[in-house]
């Protein structure tokens, strides 16, 4: 009998780890936008020098949820408190498992009363599907799923686009597209802007630690507001950045974007295996790394770990409540940045033109090679300390940098080892080549890691998560 759902795929296997770490999936591709509009280089200095276009209109779900119990809904799958989430504000959304383990994040805009839409991953989109769907809540959805990888010559098109207008340029190209000052939005909050005589709605963010906006639209006017930012910015060194660049953003200001979900495990989350699709992101996906463990629980993650502990709210009844309560917050691994040594990292490329296996090949700039990734990084006796879940490399900052985890008591500007492959040569994943593991020095860095960042972003949970 054909696999049906992601728990008959997992029956199936015997072991998740197994069959995650040798996932047949490929790479993960960022869908439609160009690679590179300049070069990767250019287009990572310019967020910290000029200005930057991010187009974010294809990489995420977009998952609408209408109706009387939309709040209620999201408030019992939400950590978060609802009890001040008015029309016209945005919040990070990261739902936990009932064991309290995360299984995504993703933003949650309060579009109008009884109207909301969560921006982000599969995971998290999957999660809200199958309560909305299936809990008797008196709600609509309707899903825009990310573009696809490969579309085939068919046409993309999306329910909006989703634009980000960043760097310390910002501020007057965004004056310049709405022929008046930059609008008075508190951060995180909404409001709108003029571009070419239409009305847009603005989110205020600072993603690359600047004042800037995030925003959208109808899909058909995209080519239309998209030449109207590029115009304005022509003069202000605004630079488009593209599909390769545009992930390596996180790494200098702290976001782990793809832990794994959470939902392998647990009598109470059965059902929800049982409704997950077998082709689905959560049966197809893939885990890499040197970080081994038949247990596919040890890679799961809490939110205090991932540095949204500043969200967790006891105010309201939730999915993962009780786990979460009994948890001690202050012996929980927090969220760093590893600054990987470069004479470490050298080595790696020196591999590439001598004989015999190589060291695992670091991508530039996203060195990451699977859904997930889980590089350990060890003391000098050995012993686990930390995971390596993000890596890639900053042309701002002139170094090879990863985001992730370490025990409670390990102390900033600690050096560590981080291990990066995979043992054995390798799993037999098609983004893996054979190769020897390489042992790579790490100095354990604040998050976010930019000085910039830290010192102006606005996102008081990034700074939060490194207390």
């Amino acid at each position: 009998m054909s696999q049906q759902s992601l728990e008959d795929v997992l029956k199936a296997a015997g072991n998740p780890v197994k069959m995650l770490r040798n996932s047949q999936i490929g790479a993960y591709v960022y869908p439609v936008v160009p690679s590179e509009y300049s070069n990767w280089r250019d287009e990572q200095r310019a967020w910290r020098e000029t200005a930057v276009l991010f187009d974010q209109s294809h990489h995420m779900a977009n998952l609408y949820v209408e109706g009387p119990d939309a709040l209620r809904l999201l408030s019992y799958l939400g950590t978060n408190s609802f009890a001040n989430f008015p029309v016209d504000r945005a919040k990070q959304f990261a739902p936990c498992s009932y064991d309290g383990y995360v299984i995504g994040d993703g933003i949650l805009f309060h579009l109008a009363p009884n109207s909301l839409v969560f921006v982000g991953r599969a995971p998290t989109a999957n999660w809200l599907e199958f309560h909305a769907t299936t809990g008797g809540y008196n709600v609509k959805i309707k899903r825009d799923d990310r573009s696809p990888s490969n579309p085939g010559g068919r046409p993309v098109i999306r329910t909006c686009y989703r634009y980000q207008i960043q760097g310390p340029n910002a501020k007057p190209i965004i004056e310049k597209l709405n022929g008046g000052p930059f609008p008075e939005i508190k951060f995180f909050n909404m409001g709108q802007i003029k571009i070419n005589g239409r009305t847009v709605r603005a989110l205020r963010h600072g993603m690359a630690g600047a004042p800037g906006l995030e925003i959208w639209g109808p899909y058909e006017e995209r080519d239309e507001i998209r030449t109207a930012i590029v115009a304005a910015g022509k003069d202000l060194g605004l630079k488009e950045v593209g599909a390769r660049a545009y992930a390596s953003n996180t790494l200098e200001s702290g976001w782990i974007p793809s832990p794994l979900p959470a939902v392998y495990t647990g009598e109470k989350m059965k059902a929800y295996r049982q409704w997950l699709p077998a082709t689905g992101y959560e049966a197809t996906g893939s885990l890499a790394g040197s970080f081994v463990s038949n247990n596919i629980e040890d890679y799961y993650t809490t939110p205090f770990e991932l540095g949204y502990g500043i969200f967790v709210k006891f105010d309201h009844d939730f999915i993962g409540r009780e786990a979460l309560e009994k948890m001690d917050q202050k012996t929980q691994r927090k969220k760093v940045t590893f600054a990987w040594n470069g004479g470490d990292v050298l080595k790696a490329y020196q591999s590439m033109l001598e004989p015999g296996d190589p060291y695992k090949f670091i991508d530039l700039p996203i060195s990451n090679y699977a859904s997930a990734s889980y590089d350990k990084v060890v003391t000098k006796s050995g012993k686990v300390v930390g995971l390596s879940m993000f890596a890639g490399y900053s042309y701002n900052e002139r170094s090879v940098l990863s985001l992730g985890v370490v025990d409670h008591d390990v102390e900033i500007g600690t050096e560590l080892t981080l291990v990066w492959g995979e043992e054995g040569g390798g799993t037999k994943k098609p983004t893996v080549e054979r190769h020897q593991q390489l042992e790579v020095h790490a100095t354990v860095s604040p998050v976010p890691y930019s000085k910039v960042v830290r010192e102006t972003y606005e996102g008081a949970w990034r700074k939060a998560a490194n207390r």
